[in-house]
């Protein structure tokens, strides 16, 4: 998912994905105000998504890595089809889902030897920079992970866009996180 313009890996096993993320501890959250989220909360919030994920997905999930990062990377940029512009420019990215070898769909459990997982990286610094308001980055943090995730179920960012235009594409649904339809904490 892409924003407009404007380390020692602990793994955490979730229905069979694994969601890395970085030891250090950056700061500690304020009650709604979430601009300092640790890298260790970021991460939960992430595992909490694949988490609350409903038990049809868990099939396709046996060959996925969710990586937790601060940010992308130059190189990861322009393997996403930004221009050098529009870096410098400020353009970065939200999350990105990378296939593995033998990309997308894995319904077997595992992997033979030379297989690489597939890769969702989810990019905590942008979306703090972008959505400084707890709730508001909550709801952006979970739409970044069902962005990425629906890439890996073969869906494409045209598929994607009335899901990715929508403020808050969880309100007025029943979700795990949120029994009662309203918005998402």
């Amino acid at each position: 998912l892409r924003r407009p313009e404007s380390v020692m890996q602990l793994p955490r096993q979730i229905k069979g994905v694994t969601v890395h993320y970085g030891s250090e501890v950056l700061g500690e959250t304020g009650g709604v105000q979430m601009a300092r989220l640790s890298r260790r909360e970021f991460r939960a919030l992430v595992a909490e998504v694949m988490d609350t994920l409903p038990g049809e997905f868990l099939p396709y999930l046996s060959n996925l890595v969710v990586d937790c990062e601060d940010e992308p990377d130059e190189n990861t940029l322009l393997a996403a089809g930004l221009t050098q512009e529009e870096i410098e420019s400020g353009d970065t990215l939200f999350g990105i889902y990378e296939p593995g070898l033998e990309g997308g769909l894995s319904p077997e459990l595992g992997f033979d030897a030379g297989e690489l997982p597939s890769r969702i990286r989810i990019f905590r610094l942008p979306l703090l920079e972008e959505f400084p308001d707890g709730e508001r980055l909550v709801t952006e943090i979970r739409k970044t992970v069902i962005h990425e995730l629906a890439h890996h179920l073969g869906y494409t960012e045209r598929d994607l866009e009335r899901f990715d235009n929508k403020t808050d594409p969880f309100v007025g649904k029943i979700m795990p996180w949120n029994s009662t339809g309203e918005s998402a904490p």
